[in-house]
């Protein structure tokens, strides 16, 4: 018993220490005072999505407010993005702060008196836009947090950069896009930025809520294509042609097996999924040609490669054995979102301040996906999931993200503007 006494006092001085900081109750303050504007920007936003790469409009008033608050900003950055500076009055450590601004080709249904009515052509079709992601949310409570961030200029021991980054759904077809690209014209550089920290509101986690974990967070997203090609054939004499439809078939079972059967699941989780097929023009002709794409989930970097190299296999394997013939495609995505072990330990007394010890959830690795990791993977960084999920006692079971039914109780934001300001001061504290 002795010897946890002097680490269990180690530890609460610590939390002591972080719950000193002088400005916590200034934040509470503003952060109250600030609430109803983050709100109706959120539900301007929400009213006009743009999708990936487009987000001309949005990006123009995130720069527009951003300069009238005084800061240094640079637009057109990853083609729509926007990044302002906050240099502080006392010299400290660059951090950076990032909200992801891009909306979703999906119609909305959720009535609202700001209801997306927004349409737009995606892939040769007209489609409904909507942020059906909460990245609303996201760019309202970082436009929140760089208000009141600004307003404590003179006692700010450091220099923050708000990143407001588009297309994290991914660019459109050809062109690049996202955290990627924003690394690649040195969104991290002058000045350099120390640490990274994000989050994304969750329509699943209850209000007042925050989840995260040490480490691997959110998988590695892989997107994969294979054409199958056998022998045209009449619909009524299979025999005659090879049939591309059934090998596909076969194949999209084999696949399943790699997961099921050839991954040790019990390390970390994996997925494989076939998100599209198509072949065939009608229905008594066996087609030539099948195409199929799909997806791949993963959260370590060894067994990634082992499932691409089964894949392969797999994939090859048995369209031989049907007597057809099959090119599968890989085009790595996402990394891994990790996050910094001795980064998160030290802001975790952070979020049980914020939030209350009891809010503060330690979870388990998903497999969505988040271009967040590629931040992560140049600087320290730390990411977590905010509550959005509606509390009160008559409340639907909440949609999944990406459904036109998509919502989130606009009551969860004030954590979220206090947790990305707090986060901010005290990591400036430790390093001073």
């Amino acid at each position: 018993m002795k010897s946890i006494i002097p680490m269990f006092l180690g530890v609460m001085m610590s939390v002591f220490a972080i719950a000193q900081n002088p400005f916590t109750e200034l934040v509470d303050k503003k952060a109250d005072e600030i609430e109803a504007q983050v709100i109706t920007w959120r539900r301007h936003f929400h009213q006009n999505p743009e999708l990936s790469n487009r987000e001309f409009e949005t990006g123009k008033y995130i720069a527009k407010y951003m300069k009238e608050l005084g800061l240094e900003v640079q637009t057109n950055v990853a083609h729509t993005g926007v990044v302002a500076i906050l240099k502080g009055g006392k010299p400290g450590p660059v951090v950076a702060l990032r909200a992801d601004i891009d909306g979703l080709p999906v119609e909305e249904r959720v009535d609202l008196p700001f209801k997306s009515t927004v349409k737009t052509e995606f892939l040769g079709k007209k489609v409904g836009v909507m942020h059906a992601c909460g990245h609303d949310t996201h760019i309202s409570m970082l436009m929140g947090a760089a208000t009141i961030l600004t307003g404590m200029k003179a006692d700010l021991k450091g220099t923050v950069k708000f990143i407001f980054q588009p297309a994290e759904e991914g660019a459109p077809q050809g062109e690049e896009g996202g955290a990627e690209l924003m690394v690649k014209e040195g969104v991290l550089k002058n000045p350099d930025a120390e640490v990274v920290f994000g989050l994304h509101i969750s329509s699943g986690i209850p209000v007042g809520e925050i989840h995260f974990k040490k480490g691997s967070f959110m998988a590695a997203q892989d997107r994969f294509k294979i054409k199958v090609k056998g022998a045209q054939a009449h619909g009524s004499a299979p025999w005659m042609g090879v049939d591309p439809i059934v090998t596909s078939a076969q194949i999209i079972m084999g696949l399943q097996t790699i997961v099921s059967r050839q991954m040790p699941l019990t390390k970390q989780a994996a997925v494989i999924t076939v998100g599209k097929i198509e072949g065939g023009v009608r229905n008594n002709i066996i087609p030539e040609e099948v195409t199929m794409i799909g997806t791949i989930r993963t959260l370590d970097l060894k067994m990634q490669d082992d499932i691409h190299k089964k894949m392969k296999r797999t994939v090859e394997n048995i369209a031989e054995s049907a007597g057809a013939t099959a090119e599968l495609t890989i085009q790595r995505g996402y990394p891994v979102t990790s996050n910094d072990p001795d980064l998160t330990g030290q802001m975790t007394p952070t979020l049980q301040r914020v939030a209350g010890i009891e809010n503060v959830v330690l979870t388990r690795a998903v497999t969505g996906a988040e271009d967040f990791s590629f931040f992560a993977r140049e600087i320290p960084g730390m990411f977590m999931f905010l509550g959005g999920k509606d509390t009160s006692p008559d409340a639907k079971s909440p949609p999944s993200h990406h459904t036109p039914d998509f919502f989130v109780d606009e009551k969860g934001m004030k954590l979220g503007v206090r947790t990305l300001v707090n986060l901010t001061l005290d990591y400036m504290e430790k390093r001073n």
